[in-house]
C-alpha cells in the first residue's frame, strides 16, 4: 500500500488487464462537468482536503531532526499548496504511532518529529498547523490512529515513559509491529483520552481516523487476544463478534465525547472502500476484494453510518473506473446509497499517489483518470467531495492529474461542508 495501513487488498479470477477499460472507452465515457463545479459563480459546499501523513516522514516533516523552523516552513508550504490547488482542508496525522504532534498529557512527543521519541522538538506542530491552517481559509481535520503502537515489535525502542511499556500487558505484537489491545476497556479508555486531549487544547476542526482498527490479516499469523476474550467476551457467540462490539465502542464513546468536549467539532472516518462483498453479504457491494472491514478489520463502517455514530465517512476507492476486483463506477454509488438519509456526509478517498505510478494498472497512467472520477461522483448528490492521498504526491503530481483535477473541477474557491 501506498502508506503505513492504506492498502490495494484486491483479488479476482480476471487479469488486470481485462479489467481495465481501454482508453478509447475511457475518453467516451466521460461526461461533461456539471455546473456546480464549473463557472465563475458560487458553487455549493465541498471538501477538499490533503491528507498530510507524518508516520515514518512520509509526507511531513521531510525528514526527522530538522530544526523547528525548517519544519514549520515545510508545513506552511504544504498549506500554502493547498490554497493555491482552491483545496480547503488539510487532514494532519497528529497522534501517528500512539505518540504525539503537541504537548500531550498522555503520550511522549513524535518520533517523526526529532527522530527520538519523547524529545521536545521546541514548537507546537498542531498548535502552529490549527492557527495557520484557519488564517488560510483552511479546515483542520486532526486525523490520530487509535491502537498503532509501533512499527516493530521491540517495546524496549520506546521511551521508557511511555504507555506501552508502563502498561505491558496493554500490548500485543502481530505483523511486525506493536497494537494495544482493542479487547480492553481500559485501553479504550485511554486512546480516547489520548485523543481528546487535542481537542480539548485546539481548535480542530474534525477528529479524523483511517483504516485501522484491529490490524490487516497477516497470513500464518494470530492476534492472541483470547485473555481478553475470555474476560469480557461471554456475551458474544464468537471472537468476531465481540471484536466488532470492541470497535463499535470505540467509535459510539468517541463520538459522544467529542461533542462533550468541544462544540462543532466533526467525527469522521476514512476506512477501507469494501464493507463487505455481496457474494458474502447481500448488503454488499458488487466487488470481489480480497478484505473486507465487516470480517478482517472487525470494524462495521455500513453500521457506523447507519446509527449516525459520525458526522462523514470518507472510504478509500483507491481503485481506478473498470477495475475488475473493486470497481470504483460500483464502490462510488454504493456509499451514496449507504449515506442516503442519514445525515452522514460522504467524502470520497482518491488515490493520488498512483496516478503515474509504474507499478500500477494501465488506467493510472491516464493524467485524466482521477478527474473522470469526480465526474462521476457529480451525478450522485450524496458526495460533498474528495480528500487526496497523499500531500507530497499533490506537490510532485508526476503525470499532472492533480493539475487536471484542478483544471477539471475546481475552478472556483469551494465553502466546507458543514
Amino acid at each position: 500500500m501506498r502508506r503505513m495501513g492504506r492498502r490495494s487488498l484486491v483479488m479476482g479470477a480476471a487479469s488486470v488487464a481485462a479489467a481495465l477499460m481501454t482508453a478509447g472507452d475511457a475518453v467516451a465515457a466521460r461526461r461533461p462537468d456539471p455546473p456546480r463545479r464549473r463557472g465563475r459563480g458560487a458553487v455549493p459546499a465541498e471538501l477538499r482536503g490533503v491528507w498530510i501523513a507524518t508516520v515514518a516522514n512520509l509526507d511531513w516533516p521531510s525528514a526527522p531532526g530538522l530544526s523547528a523552523a525548517a519544519q514549520e516552513a515545510e508545513l506552511i508550504a504544504h498549506l500554502d499548496r493547498a490554497v493555491a490547488l482552491r483545496l480547503n482542508a488539510v487532514v494532519l496525522q497528529v497522534r501517528p504511532s500512539a505518540d504525539a504532534l503537541w504537548p500531550s498529557s498522555y503520550e511522549p512527543w513524535a518520533q517523526c518529529l526529532t527522530g527520538v521519541q519523547g524529545k521536545d522538538p521546541g514548537w507546537d506542530p498542531l498548535g502552529t498547523a490549527v492557527r495557520e491552517a484557519h488564517a488560510r481559509g483552511l479546515e483542520l481535520h486532526a486525523w490520530f490512529n487509535p491502537y498503532r503502537v509501533a512499527n516493530h515489535t521491540d517495546p524496549s525502542r520506546l521511551v521508557a515513559s511511555h504507555p506501552a511499556r508502563l502498561h505491558p500487558d496493554w500490548v500485543l505484537p502481530y505483523g511486525g509491529k506493536l497494537y494495544y489491545n482493542p479487547g480492553l476497556p481500559e485501553v479504550r479508555k485511554f486512546v480516547q483520552d489520548a485523543m481528546l486531549d487535542a481537542v480539548s487544547r485546539y481548535a480542530v476542526d474534525a477528529v479524523h481516523w483511517d483504516d485501522y482498527f484491529y490490524p490487516y490479516p497477516v497470513a500464518g499469523q494470530v492476534f492472541d487476544d483470547d485473555a481478553a476474550y475470555e474476560q469480557y467476551g461471554g456475551a458474544f457467540a464468537t471472537k468476531a463478534a465481540w471484536r466488532r462490539d470492541n470497535t463499535d465502542r470505540l467509535v459510539r464513546e468517541t463520538a459522544e465525547r467529542i461533542k462533550a468536549v468541544r462544540s462543532g467539532v466533526r467525527f469522521g472516518i476514512s476506512p477501507f472502500a469494501v464493507w463487505r462483498n455481496a457474494k458474502t453479504d447481500p448488503l454488499g457491494s458488487d466487488t470481489a476484494a480480497g478484505v473486507q472491514t465487516y470480517d478482517d478489520l472487525h470494524a462495521d463502517t455500513r453500521k457506523w453510518v447507519k446509527e449516525g455514530w459520525i458526522d462523514y465517512i470518507c472510504p478509500q476507492i483507491y481503485w481506478n473506473i473498470g477495475f475488475s476486483a473493486a470497481d470504483y463506477a460500483k464502490l462510488l454509488p454504493w456509499w451514496a446509497e449507504t449515506v442516503r438519509g442519514t445525515g452522514v456526509g460522504l467524502y470520497v478517498g482518491e488515490a493520488l499517489y498512483k496516478a503515474g505510478d509504474p507499478a500500477q494498472p494501465a488506467a493510472w497512467q491516464d493524467p485524466a483518470e482521477l478527474s473522470r472520477h469526480l465526474d462521476l461522483a457529480a451525478g450522485h448528490p450524496e458526495v460533498g467531495g474528495h480528500v487526496y492521498f497523499s500531500a507530497k504526491h499533490v506537490k510532485a503530481d508526476r503525470i499532472g492529474a492533480m493539475a487536471r483535477v484542478v483544471a477539471d473541477h475546481y475552478q472556483v474557491r469551494a465553502r466546507t461542508p458543514r
